[in-house]
Formats: C-alpha cells, structure tokens, sequence
C-alpha cells in the first residue's frame, strides 16, 4: 500500500511580519506572505490609518485598493512620533522575522525603522526598505506616486496609440515593488537558514519597473529603436490586433507566421486566394500593407458574433482571445472552472476574492484572512508585548493607539 502522506504546512507558518506600510507597494508584498502562512502585523496611522483605506468606498462600503492588499494582517494603530508608540513598535519587530516598511523616504531612518538600523541591532531580522527611487541619487527624496514612476521608467512611453501615451490600467510601479520585494524576502529567509543572519533587502519602484521595461529597454540601448506605440497592435506583425465582431464583441487575433496567415485566409475569411496573394503572402508584406491587411480581416469578423468568430480562429489554430472588461473577467469560465474564488471576511462582511496564484499542491490552501478593522487587533497586541490593561487604557486616553 502507497502510505498517505499529511498535507504539507503553509511554507510561512510560524514566520512572524511586522509592516509599518500604506498604499500599494508594501501591503501587497505582505499580503504575500499572510497568504502563504505568515503572521503579518499592520502598523497603522491613528487618525485614518493605512491612507489606501479612503481611496474609495467600491467594496460594500471599504476602499478596493485596501481589500486586495491587506487580507490575513492584524491591524494595529500608533502614533509612532510619540516615543511610547515607537516603543511599542519595537517591542513587536523584537520578535519578528521580517520588517517591512515603505515611508516617505528618510522617515524610517529618522525613527530609527530603516533596514540598515534594524539589521545592525538583530543579525537574523529580514528588513525591508521600499522607496519611491532609492536611498541615494538625485531623485532620492522626489515623491513616486505610481503613475509618476510608470513615466520616468519609460512605461508610459510605450503604451498606447501612436497619438497619445496612456499609462497602465494598473499600479504596474507599486506591483512591480512588491513582487521584488516579496521574492526578496524568500530569497533571505534561505539565506538566513543556511547563514543564520537574514540582512537587509532594498527596493525602488524605478528599478523595479525599469527591470520589467526588458525587452524596449534592450532594444533602444542595443542600437535599435524605440518601440512605437501601436495600441493592441504589434509593431511588427500582421495581422495583430482587436477586431469588433457583430454583437458588440471585440476578439484579438495573432498571426505568427506564414502557415497561420493561410489558414486564416482559407479558414476565417473564406478568401483563399489571398493565401499566396503576394501582398499578403508573407508578414513583411502584410505589415507593409497593415490598412489592407486589417480591413480584410476587419470585414470578416464583423459579420460575425463574438463566439463564432472565436470558434473559427480557434479551429483554424489561430491563437485568439476576447478582449473583456473587468465584470467579465470576475465571471471568466477559466477561473470558475479551476475553482480559484473564495470569500475572505472583512468589516462589512464576505468579500469575494481570487487565490493567489501560486498554487502548492500536495500542502494546506493559502490562507486567505479576513480584511482587518482599523485598529482591530490593537488591544491584543499590545497585550502581548507585556503592556497591562492600564497602560494600555492610557495609551489610547492619550491618542497614541487606537
């Protein structure tokens, strides 16, 4: 008999975070970690907390930024410019793994939270710093709201229509910070297993997106030219774009190469003789005749609905897809098919929300907790950091928890 092997643990559990953080970039690095098992323990502002909480109100009454990126956290609120705050600050990271803190830059140092500092005084800690550009440089002090960094790493510069430069429909800067920031805290979490020191771990949002501008980036360096901005289409290929369909619809096609292009021809637009037509026959010439190219293809997807057209390209093996809209995208076939939706708690009740995507089978699902209240665990902690009931009561007589 195969003996029956016990699920595997979360690979965090027993990992404990403390995060002195607001907005995007370092919340949703945490959240990473709560999901794979981690204890994470939200610093936040008294007077409103974590700023991201006033975003908006989308989610039954609670701001969308905040939901999806502070799940499974336990909320604590101080004023850290009161020394008892800061005090109490410091008696939690004393018996943390990980610090992680995004401040405006040089806040974190001047209270004493900087990785640096932190990581001198306890060798094992992992400390993480995530600034807008970095500790030193120029541009060392500038303000780095996500928008702005999309532009000054070249993001913007690529994106769009050949009239207008738009930024990404995402915070691809604060993303990028986080996912880096979140890679580097595993990769020192291996380094203090085999060293027994953890270290200090800095991220810049500009490094970051300037590290995700790879291929435009090594191209322009390289002696080539900067990419156009071509929309949905692709600058060097055709035909490569979104096509509306009868219904409303709009379906994105790819043709990669030649074999693809005969296909489609003899397949979706039912024109076989434009297979070996000599201005369509291969991609240089499609792309040098991209307005004739896309008005044949146009004209046959438009006497089409949405799933016919899609039907068609997919039994020609021509790679497609819908272009949808967010709604949609909650209601993807993919995803209710993979079963990747549960409801995590939150102040004003469930709330839907996706698994993260790495998947560990063979181990305990994510743990997906509930949205904290502001302050919600305030109390408690400071009850476990030794505090009694009426220190704890003077602390929040004073306006410096609650």
């Amino acid at each position: 008999m195969i003996p029956r092997m016990e699920p595997l643990p979360l690979p965090l559990e027993g990992i404990t975070v403390v995060a002195v953080e607001q907005a995007v970039a370092a919340p949703f690095a945490t959240r990473q970690l709560a999901d794979l098992g981690a204890r994470v323990v939200k610093v936040e502002r008294i007077d409103g907390g974590d700023f991201a909480r006033g975003y908006d109100t989308a989610a039954g009454g609670l701001a969308s930024h905040f939901v999806w990126c502070n799940r499974g956290k336990e909320s604590i609120a101080l004023d850290l410019k009161d020394p008892r705050g800061l005090d109490v600050v410091r008696r939690l990271v004393a018996d943390a793994d990980i610090f992680v803190q995004n401040l405006a830059q040089g806040a974190a140092a001047r209270l004493g939270l900087d990785a640096a500092t932190l990581c001198a005084a306890d060798p094992r800690l992992i400390a993480v710093d995530i600034s807008g550009y970095g500790a030193v440089g120029p541009y060392a002090g500038k303000r780095a709201y996500d928008m702005l960094v999309q532009c000054e790493a070249g993001l913007v510069s690529v994106t769009g229509t050949a009239g207008q430069p738009v930024k990404a429909g995402i915070p691809a800067a604060d993303i990028a910070a986080a996912m880096y920031a979140f890679s580097g805290v595993l990769a020192a979490l291996v380094r203090r297993g085999t060293t027994g020191r953890g270290g200090p771990v800095e991220v810049s949002m500009l490094e970051a997106l300037a590290e995700w501008m790879g291929h435009p980036l090594h191209h322009a360096m390289h002696g080539g030219t900067p990419p156009a901005r071509t929309g949905l289409a692709h600058a060097v290929i055709a035909p490569y774009d979104a096509y509306p369909t009868a219904d409303g619809g709009r379906v994105l096609l790819s043709v990669q190469n030649d074999r693809e292009w005969r296909r489609l021809a003899e397949q979706v637009l039912l024109r076989p003789e434009l297979a070996h037509d000599p201005a369509y026959a291969t991609n240089a010439a499609r792309v040098e005749h991209r307005e004739h190219t896309d008005e044949l293809v146009g004209k046959a997807l438009a006497a089409l609905v949405t799933d016919e057209a899609v039907a068609r390209l997919e039994a020609a093996g021509i790679a497609c897809a819908r272009l949808r809209d967010v709604r949609e995208v909650a209601e993807h076939p993919q995803l209710a098919a993979r079963d990747r939706w549960r409801e995590v708690g939150s102040p004003v009740g469930p709330l839907r929300a996706l698994l993260p995507p790495i998947t560990l089978p063979g181990g305990d699902s994510a743990r997906m907790g509930p949205v904290p209240a502001l302050g919600e665990h305030t109390g408690a902690l400071l009850r476990a950091v030794g505090m009694t009931d009426d220190e704890i009561a003077a602390l929040r007589r004073d306006g410096v928890a609650a």
